[in-house]
Protein backbone atom coordinates (compact mmCIF):
# COMPACT_ATOMS: atom_id res chain seq x y z
CA UNK A 1 0.00 0.00 0.00
CA UNK A 2 2.66 1.78 0.51
CA UNK A 3 4.11 1.82 -2.82
CA UNK A 4 0.82 2.89 -4.27
CA UNK A 5 1.10 5.64 -1.96
CA UNK A 6 4.39 7.10 -3.20
CA UNK A 7 3.54 6.57 -6.59
CA UNK A 8 0.84 9.38 -6.49
CA UNK A 9 2.68 11.83 -4.30
CA UNK A 10 5.52 11.23 -6.70
CA UNK A 11 3.01 12.01 -9.50
CA UNK A 12 1.54 14.62 -7.81
CA UNK A 13 5.03 16.50 -7.52
CA UNK A 14 5.50 16.33 -10.76
CA UNK A 15 2.07 17.40 -11.91
CA UNK A 16 2.29 20.29 -9.60
CA UNK A 17 6.21 21.13 -10.55
CA UNK A 18 7.97 19.74 -13.16
CA UNK A 19 11.44 19.46 -12.45
CA UNK A 20 14.08 21.24 -14.69
CA UNK A 21 16.24 18.10 -15.28
CA UNK A 22 13.01 16.78 -17.34
CA UNK A 23 13.61 18.86 -20.65
CA UNK A 24 17.27 17.65 -20.66
CA UNK A 25 16.55 14.23 -20.26
CA UNK A 26 13.28 14.10 -22.76
CA UNK A 27 10.48 13.21 -20.54
CA UNK A 28 7.20 13.00 -21.91
CA UNK A 29 5.06 15.92 -21.45
CA UNK A 30 3.42 15.92 -18.34
CA UNK A 31 0.88 18.70 -18.64
CA UNK A 32 -2.04 17.94 -21.49
CA UNK A 33 -2.92 20.84 -23.51
CA UNK A 34 -6.53 20.07 -24.21
CA UNK A 35 -7.36 20.58 -20.40
CA UNK A 36 -6.25 17.84 -18.26
CA UNK A 37 -3.09 18.35 -15.78
CA UNK A 38 -1.50 14.90 -16.73
CA UNK A 39 -0.60 13.85 -20.72
CA UNK A 40 -2.24 10.95 -21.55
CA UNK A 41 1.16 9.39 -21.70
CA UNK A 42 1.90 10.24 -18.35
CA UNK A 43 -1.51 8.52 -17.51
CA UNK A 44 -0.80 5.24 -19.43
CA UNK A 45 2.62 5.12 -17.52
CA UNK A 46 0.74 5.02 -14.49
CA UNK A 47 -1.56 2.71 -15.96
CA UNK A 48 1.42 0.42 -15.95
CA UNK A 49 2.25 0.90 -12.52
CA UNK A 50 -1.18 0.36 -10.95
CA UNK A 51 -1.04 -3.26 -12.83
CA UNK A 52 2.31 -4.07 -11.51
CA UNK A 53 0.30 -3.35 -8.03
CA UNK A 54 -2.59 -5.33 -8.82
CA UNK A 55 -0.44 -8.46 -10.25
CA UNK A 56 1.35 -7.87 -7.09
CA UNK A 57 -1.69 -7.82 -4.40
CA UNK A 58 -4.60 -9.52 -6.40
CA UNK A 59 -5.19 -13.09 -8.03
CA UNK A 60 -5.71 -12.55 -11.75
CA UNK A 61 -7.87 -14.91 -13.63
CA UNK A 62 -5.33 -16.57 -16.42
CA UNK A 63 -7.52 -18.72 -17.98
CA UNK A 64 -7.37 -17.69 -21.75
CA UNK A 65 -11.02 -17.99 -22.44
CA UNK A 66 -12.49 -15.67 -19.65
CA UNK A 67 -9.67 -12.67 -20.98
CA UNK A 68 -11.27 -13.06 -24.38
CA UNK A 69 -14.64 -13.13 -23.37
CA UNK A 70 -14.01 -10.19 -21.03
CA UNK A 71 -11.91 -8.31 -23.63
CA UNK A 72 -14.37 -8.80 -26.22
CA UNK A 73 -17.19 -7.05 -24.30
CA UNK A 74 -15.16 -4.48 -23.45
CA UNK A 75 -13.46 -3.35 -26.71
CA UNK A 76 -16.80 -3.92 -28.42
CA UNK A 77 -17.85 -1.12 -25.63
CA UNK A 78 -14.93 1.20 -25.98
CA UNK A 79 -15.60 0.75 -29.93
CA UNK A 80 -18.73 2.59 -29.59
CA UNK A 81 -17.05 5.75 -27.03
CA UNK A 82 -16.05 8.82 -28.44
CA UNK A 83 -12.80 9.12 -27.01
CA UNK A 84 -10.76 5.83 -27.49
CA UNK A 85 -7.53 7.36 -27.44
CA UNK A 86 -6.05 4.82 -25.11
CA UNK A 87 -5.18 1.40 -25.12
CA UNK A 88 -7.15 -0.16 -23.08
CA UNK A 89 -6.81 -3.41 -21.02
CA UNK A 90 -9.22 -5.56 -18.95
CA UNK A 91 -9.19 -8.17 -17.03
CA UNK A 92 -10.50 -10.57 -14.04
CA UNK A 93 -9.78 -11.12 -10.33
CA UNK A 94 -10.11 -14.24 -9.16
CA UNK A 95 -12.53 -12.48 -6.32
CA UNK A 96 -15.99 -13.74 -5.52
CA UNK A 97 -16.53 -10.35 -4.27
CA UNK A 98 -18.76 -7.74 -6.01
CA UNK A 99 -16.51 -5.04 -7.01
CA UNK A 100 -15.12 -3.63 -10.46
CA UNK A 101 -12.64 -0.64 -10.62
CA UNK A 102 -11.01 1.33 -13.24
CA UNK A 103 -7.36 3.50 -12.96
CA UNK A 104 -5.05 6.09 -15.17
CA UNK A 105 -3.92 4.19 -18.28
CA UNK A 106 -7.25 2.32 -19.79
CA UNK A 107 -7.20 -0.14 -16.98
CA UNK A 108 -10.08 -1.64 -16.24
CA UNK A 109 -10.79 -5.19 -13.70
CA UNK A 110 -13.50 -6.39 -12.69
CA UNK A 111 -13.78 -9.19 -10.10
CA UNK A 112 -15.20 -12.90 -10.75
CA UNK A 113 -17.77 -12.39 -8.66
CA UNK A 114 -19.67 -9.39 -11.09
CA UNK A 115 -19.64 -12.39 -13.67
CA UNK A 116 -20.98 -14.77 -11.17
CA UNK A 117 -23.70 -12.46 -10.08
CA UNK A 118 -25.02 -10.95 -13.30
CA UNK A 119 -28.40 -12.56 -13.99
CA UNK A 120 -27.38 -11.14 -17.81
CA UNK A 121 -24.53 -9.96 -20.35
CA UNK A 122 -25.97 -6.44 -20.05
CA UNK A 123 -25.37 -6.04 -16.40
CA UNK A 124 -22.12 -7.44 -17.08
CA UNK A 125 -21.30 -5.01 -19.75
CA UNK A 126 -23.93 -2.05 -17.67
CA UNK A 127 -20.51 -3.00 -15.27
CA UNK A 128 -17.77 -2.34 -18.01
CA UNK A 129 -19.33 0.51 -19.59
CA UNK A 130 -19.79 3.05 -16.07
CA UNK A 131 -15.69 1.71 -15.51
CA UNK A 132 -14.87 2.72 -19.20
CA UNK A 133 -16.53 6.27 -18.48
CA UNK A 134 -14.12 7.04 -15.88
CA UNK A 135 -11.38 6.38 -17.92
CA UNK A 136 -12.39 7.90 -21.04
CA UNK A 137 -14.14 11.13 -18.95
CA UNK A 138 -10.51 10.85 -17.07
CA UNK A 139 -11.96 11.16 -13.53
CA UNK A 140 -8.49 9.97 -12.32
CA UNK A 141 -7.00 13.06 -14.25
CA UNK A 142 -9.44 15.58 -12.59
CA UNK A 143 -8.77 14.27 -9.20
CA UNK A 144 -5.08 15.21 -9.75
CA UNK A 145 -6.33 19.07 -10.72
CA UNK A 146 -8.73 18.72 -7.98
CA UNK A 147 -6.33 17.90 -5.13
CA UNK A 148 -3.65 20.27 -6.54
CA UNK A 149 -5.73 22.76 -4.68
CA UNK A 150 -5.21 21.21 -1.31
CA UNK A 151 -2.12 21.44 0.65
CA UNK A 152 0.70 19.04 -0.91
CA UNK A 153 0.57 16.23 2.59
CA UNK A 154 -3.21 16.37 2.62
CA UNK A 155 -3.39 15.90 -1.17
CA UNK A 156 -1.03 12.88 -1.50
CA UNK A 157 -2.58 11.23 1.09
CA UNK A 158 -6.11 11.62 -0.99
CA UNK A 159 -4.55 10.79 -3.95
CA UNK A 160 -3.06 7.70 -2.23
CA UNK A 161 -6.66 6.63 -0.86
CA UNK A 162 -7.92 6.61 -4.26
CA UNK A 163 -5.57 4.04 -5.54
CA UNK A 164 -5.61 2.06 -2.21
CA UNK A 165 -9.46 1.65 -3.59
CA UNK A 166 -7.53 -0.50 -6.49
CA UNK A 167 -6.80 -2.76 -3.85
CA UNK A 168 -8.59 -2.92 -0.69
CA UNK A 169 -11.61 -0.92 -0.51
CA UNK A 170 -12.20 -0.82 2.92
CA UNK A 171 -8.43 0.30 3.64
CA UNK A 172 -9.13 3.47 1.65
CA UNK A 173 -12.10 4.36 3.46
CA UNK A 174 -10.11 3.99 6.59
CA UNK A 175 -7.22 6.65 5.05
CA UNK A 176 -9.76 9.15 3.84
CA UNK A 177 -11.23 8.65 7.52
CA UNK A 178 -8.03 9.45 8.84
CA UNK A 179 -7.53 12.91 6.72
CA UNK A 180 -10.91 13.73 7.97
CA UNK A 181 -12.51 17.12 7.85
CA UNK A 182 -13.64 19.21 4.83
CA UNK A 183 -10.82 17.29 2.36
CA UNK A 184 -12.52 14.30 2.94
CA UNK A 185 -16.00 15.57 1.74
CA UNK A 186 -14.70 17.64 -0.68
CA UNK A 187 -13.63 13.97 -2.09
CA UNK A 188 -16.77 12.91 -1.54
CA UNK A 189 -18.50 15.36 -3.19
CA UNK A 190 -15.89 14.90 -6.43
CA UNK A 191 -16.84 10.88 -6.57
CA UNK A 192 -20.42 11.27 -6.55
CA UNK A 193 -20.05 14.07 -9.93
CA UNK A 194 -17.96 11.02 -11.20
CA UNK A 195 -20.03 8.63 -10.66
CA UNK A 196 -23.41 10.51 -11.70
CA UNK A 197 -21.50 11.33 -15.39
CA UNK A 198 -20.15 7.78 -15.64
CA UNK A 199 -23.25 6.45 -15.42
CA UNK A 200 -24.36 8.98 -18.36
CA UNK A 201 -21.74 7.89 -20.45
CA UNK A 202 -21.81 4.02 -19.83
CA UNK A 203 -25.53 4.44 -20.48
CA UNK A 204 -24.48 5.78 -23.84
CA UNK A 205 -21.96 3.47 -24.11
CA UNK A 206 -24.82 0.07 -23.76
CA UNK A 207 -27.25 1.47 -26.09
CA UNK A 208 -24.62 2.15 -28.69
CA UNK A 209 -23.36 -1.30 -28.33
CA UNK A 210 -26.23 -2.56 -29.10
CA UNK A 211 -26.49 -4.04 -24.64
CA UNK A 212 -29.89 -3.28 -23.22
CA UNK A 213 -29.40 -0.01 -21.26
CA UNK A 214 -31.88 -1.35 -17.89
CA UNK A 215 -28.59 -3.87 -16.99
CA UNK A 216 -27.36 -0.66 -15.82
CA UNK A 217 -29.94 0.15 -13.23
CA UNK A 218 -31.17 -3.17 -12.80
CA UNK A 219 -27.63 -4.50 -11.70
CA UNK A 220 -27.42 -1.73 -8.99
CA UNK A 221 -31.38 -1.95 -8.08
CA UNK A 222 -30.07 -5.84 -6.98
CA UNK A 223 -27.09 -4.40 -5.04
CA UNK A 224 -28.89 -1.47 -3.34
CA UNK A 225 -31.59 -4.29 -2.18
CA UNK A 226 -28.82 -6.80 -1.18
CA UNK A 227 -27.39 -4.47 0.69
CA UNK A 228 -30.96 -3.87 2.89
CA UNK A 229 -31.35 -7.55 3.39
CA UNK A 230 -27.67 -8.62 4.24
CA UNK A 231 -26.80 -5.85 6.25
CA UNK A 232 -23.84 -5.46 4.67
CA UNK A 233 -22.98 -3.45 1.49
CA UNK A 234 -21.09 -5.18 -1.44
CA UNK A 235 -17.58 -4.04 -2.04
CA UNK A 236 -18.70 -2.21 -5.02
CA UNK A 237 -20.91 -0.14 -3.05
CA UNK A 238 -17.96 0.81 -1.41
CA UNK A 239 -16.34 1.68 -3.94
CA UNK A 240 -19.44 3.34 -6.20
CA UNK A 241 -21.63 4.80 -3.66
CA UNK A 242 -25.22 4.02 -4.49
CA UNK A 243 -28.14 5.70 -3.46
CA UNK A 244 -32.11 5.41 -4.38
CA UNK A 245 -32.36 8.45 -5.99
CA UNK A 246 -29.31 7.20 -8.08
CA UNK A 247 -30.71 3.72 -8.87
CA UNK A 248 -33.99 5.64 -9.66
CA UNK A 249 -32.17 8.22 -12.24
CA UNK A 250 -29.97 5.48 -14.01
CA UNK A 251 -33.85 3.75 -13.90
CA UNK A 252 -35.30 6.74 -15.91
CA UNK A 253 -32.25 7.10 -18.09
CA UNK A 254 -32.74 3.86 -19.54
CA UNK A 255 -36.24 4.02 -19.79
CA UNK A 256 -35.55 7.20 -22.57
CA UNK A 257 -33.27 4.53 -24.97
CA UNK A 258 -35.31 1.80 -27.21
CA UNK A 259 -35.17 -0.94 -25.84
CA UNK A 260 -32.61 -3.59 -27.02
CA UNK A 261 -33.79 -6.95 -25.72
CA UNK A 262 -30.19 -8.21 -26.17
CA UNK A 263 -30.39 -12.08 -26.23
CA UNK A 264 -27.51 -13.20 -24.13
CA UNK A 265 -24.47 -14.83 -25.81
CA UNK A 266 -23.74 -18.57 -25.27
CA UNK A 267 -20.24 -17.44 -24.13
CA UNK A 268 -21.36 -15.67 -21.34
CA UNK A 269 -23.07 -18.28 -19.63
CA UNK A 270 -20.38 -20.77 -20.15
CA UNK A 271 -17.77 -18.19 -18.59
CA UNK A 272 -20.22 -17.54 -15.76
CA UNK A 273 -20.21 -21.17 -14.93
CA UNK A 274 -16.97 -21.91 -15.29
CA UNK A 275 -16.10 -19.29 -13.10
CA UNK A 276 -18.97 -20.43 -10.44
CA UNK A 277 -16.67 -23.78 -10.84
CA UNK A 278 -13.41 -22.74 -10.13
CA UNK A 279 -14.47 -20.32 -7.26
CA UNK A 280 -14.79 -23.70 -4.89
CA UNK A 281 -12.25 -24.12 -2.75
CA UNK A 282 -12.95 -27.94 -2.80
CA UNK A 283 -13.96 -29.75 -6.44
CA UNK A 284 -16.35 -31.88 -4.61
CA UNK A 285 -18.44 -29.15 -3.46
CA UNK A 286 -18.53 -27.53 -6.78
CA UNK A 287 -19.67 -31.03 -8.11
CA UNK A 288 -22.36 -31.23 -5.48
CA UNK A 289 -23.73 -27.74 -6.81
CA UNK A 290 -24.38 -28.45 -10.42
CA UNK A 291 -25.38 -31.85 -9.39
CA UNK A 292 -28.29 -30.31 -7.46
CA UNK A 293 -28.76 -27.23 -10.05
CA UNK A 294 -28.84 -30.39 -12.82
CA UNK A 295 -31.16 -32.20 -10.79
CA UNK A 296 -33.60 -29.81 -10.03
CA UNK A 297 -33.90 -25.81 -10.89
CA UNK A 298 -32.36 -22.60 -10.01
CA UNK A 299 -29.88 -22.33 -12.51
CA UNK A 300 -30.17 -19.99 -15.54
CA UNK A 301 -29.81 -23.06 -18.00
CA UNK A 302 -28.62 -26.58 -17.90
CA UNK A 303 -26.25 -26.26 -20.65
CA UNK A 304 -24.03 -23.97 -19.43
CA UNK A 305 -25.08 -25.92 -15.52
CA UNK A 306 -23.72 -29.19 -17.46
CA UNK A 307 -20.86 -27.75 -18.91
CA UNK A 308 -19.33 -26.16 -15.24
CA UNK A 309 -19.88 -29.87 -13.89
CA UNK A 310 -17.69 -30.96 -16.69
CA UNK A 311 -15.11 -28.48 -15.25
CA UNK A 312 -15.90 -29.41 -11.35
CA UNK A 313 -15.29 -33.01 -12.43
CA UNK A 314 -12.35 -32.44 -14.60
CA UNK A 315 -10.63 -30.19 -11.55
CA UNK A 316 -11.49 -33.45 -9.14
CA UNK A 317 -10.15 -36.00 -11.37
CA UNK A 318 -13.29 -37.70 -11.88
CA UNK A 319 -12.17 -38.15 -15.67
CA UNK A 320 -14.85 -40.32 -16.61
CA UNK A 321 -17.83 -38.60 -15.66
CA UNK A 322 -16.50 -35.59 -17.22
CA UNK A 323 -16.15 -37.25 -20.59
CA UNK A 324 -19.96 -38.77 -20.52
CA UNK A 325 -20.70 -35.58 -19.93
CA UNK A 326 -18.85 -33.92 -22.67
CA UNK A 327 -19.95 -36.51 -25.29
CA UNK A 328 -23.14 -35.05 -24.51
CA UNK A 329 -22.41 -31.59 -24.73
CA UNK A 330 -21.00 -32.24 -27.91
CA UNK A 331 -23.61 -34.46 -29.41
CA UNK A 332 -25.39 -31.56 -29.04
CA UNK A 333 -23.06 -28.77 -30.54
CA UNK A 334 -20.33 -30.62 -32.17
CA UNK A 335 -18.24 -26.93 -33.07
CA UNK A 336 -18.76 -25.20 -30.16
CA UNK A 337 -15.13 -24.14 -28.89
CA UNK A 338 -15.79 -23.87 -25.20
CA UNK A 339 -16.79 -27.97 -25.24
CA UNK A 340 -13.74 -28.69 -27.50
CA UNK A 341 -11.07 -26.95 -25.60
CA UNK A 342 -12.26 -29.21 -22.24
CA UNK A 343 -12.25 -31.58 -24.36
CA UNK A 344 -8.97 -31.16 -25.12
CA UNK A 345 -7.87 -30.02 -21.32
CA UNK A 346 -9.61 -33.40 -20.05
CA UNK A 347 -7.57 -35.58 -22.44
CA UNK A 348 -4.39 -33.37 -20.68
CA UNK A 349 -5.50 -33.97 -17.52
CA UNK A 350 -5.45 -37.77 -18.66
CA UNK A 351 -2.08 -37.64 -20.01
CA UNK A 352 -3.24 -38.14 -23.21
CA UNK A 353 -1.53 -35.59 -24.60
CA UNK A 354 -1.56 -36.70 -28.43
CA UNK A 355 -5.33 -36.82 -28.19
CA UNK A 356 -5.24 -32.76 -26.87
CA UNK A 357 -3.25 -32.16 -29.69
CA UNK A 358 -5.44 -33.58 -32.21
CA UNK A 359 -8.02 -32.21 -30.88
CA UNK A 360 -6.75 -28.87 -30.88
CA UNK A 361 -5.76 -29.13 -34.33
CA UNK A 362 -9.33 -29.58 -35.16
CA UNK A 363 -10.43 -27.07 -33.17
CA UNK A 364 -7.64 -24.45 -34.91
CA UNK A 365 -9.16 -25.05 -38.03
CA UNK A 366 -12.76 -24.29 -36.93
CA UNK A 367 -11.26 -21.30 -35.25
CA UNK A 368 -8.37 -19.52 -36.42
CA UNK A 369 -5.87 -17.46 -34.53
CA UNK A 370 -8.79 -17.81 -31.86
CA UNK A 371 -6.49 -17.15 -28.81
CA UNK A 372 -7.23 -19.62 -25.77
CA UNK A 373 -6.84 -22.53 -28.79
CA UNK A 374 -3.44 -20.90 -29.92
CA UNK A 375 -2.11 -21.18 -26.53
CA UNK A 376 -3.95 -24.32 -25.58
CA UNK A 377 -2.62 -26.09 -28.87
CA UNK A 378 1.46 -24.79 -27.49
CA UNK A 379 0.90 -25.78 -24.16
CA UNK A 380 -0.63 -29.65 -25.63
CA UNK A 381 2.61 -29.28 -28.12
CA UNK A 382 5.01 -28.85 -24.98
CA UNK A 383 3.41 -31.68 -22.79
CA UNK A 384 3.59 -34.07 -25.66
CA UNK A 385 7.70 -32.91 -26.12
CA UNK A 386 7.40 -31.91 -29.46
CA UNK A 387 8.77 -28.04 -28.35
CA UNK A 388 9.83 -27.21 -32.32
CA UNK A 389 5.64 -27.20 -33.04
CA UNK A 390 4.91 -25.31 -30.10
CA UNK A 391 7.39 -22.36 -31.28
CA UNK A 392 6.37 -22.52 -34.57
CA UNK A 393 2.29 -21.82 -33.72
CA UNK A 394 3.89 -18.92 -31.39
CA UNK A 395 5.84 -17.60 -34.14
CA UNK A 396 3.09 -17.61 -36.38
CA UNK A 397 1.19 -15.56 -33.88
CA UNK A 398 3.11 -13.31 -32.58
CA UNK A 399 1.52 -10.33 -34.40
CA UNK A 400 -1.49 -11.02 -32.41
CA UNK A 401 0.16 -11.19 -28.63
CA UNK A 402 2.27 -8.05 -28.74
CA UNK A 403 1.42 -7.42 -25.19
CA UNK A 404 0.46 -11.02 -24.36
CA UNK A 405 2.07 -12.32 -20.87
CA UNK A 406 0.88 -15.64 -21.51
CA UNK A 407 2.12 -15.94 -24.59
CA UNK A 408 5.77 -14.99 -23.75
CA UNK A 409 5.96 -17.26 -21.24
CA UNK A 410 5.12 -20.26 -23.54
CA UNK A 411 7.44 -18.86 -25.84
CA UNK A 412 10.03 -18.52 -23.67
CA UNK A 413 9.68 -22.35 -22.77
CA UNK A 414 9.37 -23.22 -26.32
CA UNK A 415 12.40 -21.51 -27.53
CA UNK A 416 14.53 -22.87 -24.73
CA UNK A 417 13.25 -26.40 -25.26
CA UNK A 418 13.70 -26.46 -28.72
CA UNK A 419 17.23 -25.66 -28.01
CA UNK A 420 16.91 -21.82 -28.37
CA UNK A 421 18.53 -20.27 -25.40
CA UNK A 422 18.50 -16.75 -27.10
CA UNK A 423 15.36 -16.52 -28.60
CA UNK A 424 14.31 -17.71 -25.19
CA UNK A 425 15.81 -15.26 -23.23
CA UNK A 426 14.56 -12.33 -25.89
CA UNK A 427 10.81 -13.35 -25.06
CA UNK A 428 11.98 -13.73 -21.14
CA UNK A 429 13.00 -10.22 -21.20
CA UNK A 430 9.55 -9.46 -23.22
CA UNK A 431 7.68 -10.99 -20.35
CA UNK A 432 9.43 -9.50 -17.52
CA UNK A 433 8.71 -6.12 -19.13
CA UNK A 434 5.44 -6.99 -19.18
CA UNK A 435 5.02 -7.40 -16.10
CA UNK A 436 6.50 -4.13 -14.86
CA UNK A 437 10.44 -5.34 -14.33
CA UNK A 438 11.93 -3.38 -16.71
CA UNK A 439 15.72 -3.42 -15.27
CA UNK A 440 15.14 -7.50 -14.81
CA UNK A 441 14.15 -7.63 -18.99
CA UNK A 442 16.92 -5.65 -19.59
CA UNK A 443 19.45 -7.80 -17.55
CA UNK A 444 17.74 -11.04 -19.32
CA UNK A 445 18.67 -9.33 -22.69
CA UNK A 446 21.97 -8.39 -21.42
CA UNK A 447 22.96 -11.81 -20.36
CA UNK A 448 21.39 -13.44 -23.96
CA UNK A 449 24.04 -11.13 -25.55
CA UNK A 450 27.33 -11.53 -23.37
CA UNK A 451 26.35 -15.72 -22.48
CA UNK A 452 25.48 -16.44 -25.80
CA UNK A 453 26.48 -16.47 -29.44
CA UNK A 454 23.74 -14.42 -31.37
CA UNK A 455 24.00 -14.15 -34.85
CA UNK A 456 23.76 -10.77 -36.36
CA UNK A 457 20.03 -10.39 -36.59
CA UNK A 458 19.66 -11.12 -33.02
CA UNK A 459 22.43 -8.86 -32.34
CA UNK A 460 20.95 -6.33 -33.54
CA UNK A 461 17.14 -6.82 -32.33
CA UNK A 462 18.72 -7.10 -28.85
CA UNK A 463 20.57 -4.18 -29.49
CA UNK A 464 17.59 -2.16 -30.47
CA UNK A 465 15.72 -3.24 -27.50
CA UNK A 466 18.11 -2.70 -24.90
CA UNK A 467 17.77 0.39 -26.36
CA UNK A 468 14.23 0.96 -25.98
CA UNK A 469 14.44 -0.72 -22.92
CA UNK A 470 17.06 1.71 -21.21
CA UNK A 471 14.91 4.72 -22.30
CA UNK A 472 12.01 3.41 -20.85
CA UNK A 473 13.56 2.28 -17.21
CA UNK A 474 15.09 6.36 -17.22
CA UNK A 475 11.46 7.86 -17.53
CA UNK A 476 10.02 4.91 -14.67
CA UNK A 477 13.13 6.20 -12.90
CA UNK A 478 12.69 10.05 -13.14
CA UNK A 479 8.93 9.92 -12.71
CA UNK A 480 9.40 7.21 -10.06
CA UNK A 481 7.34 4.88 -11.50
Amino acid sequence: MNIIHTLLLAILVFAISPPAAANEQNLPEIGDPSGGVISPEVERRLGQAVMREVRRYATMVDDPEVESYIQSIGYRLVANSDDNRLPFVFFVIQDPAINAFAAPGGVVGVNSGVIINAQSESELAGVLAHEIAHVTQRHMARTYEAASKLSAPTAAALLGAVLLAIVNPAAAQAALTIIGGASTQYQINFTRSNEEEADRVGMQLLARSEFDPEGMSSFFERLLEASRYRGAAPEYLQTHPLTTNRVADTKARAAQYETQHHKDSITFKLVRAKLTAVSFQDPGEAIMFFEEKLQGSGYPDMESARYGYVIALTQANRFEQAAIQLEYLLSQSAENSAYLIAAAKLASAQRNFQRAVAIYEKTDKLYPNYRPVVLGLTRAYLDAGNAAAAREVLRGSNREYANDLLYYDLLSQAEALAGSPIEAGIAKAEYYYIIGDTQLAIERLKYAQHQHSPDYYQAERIEARLTQLEYELSIQKDLKL
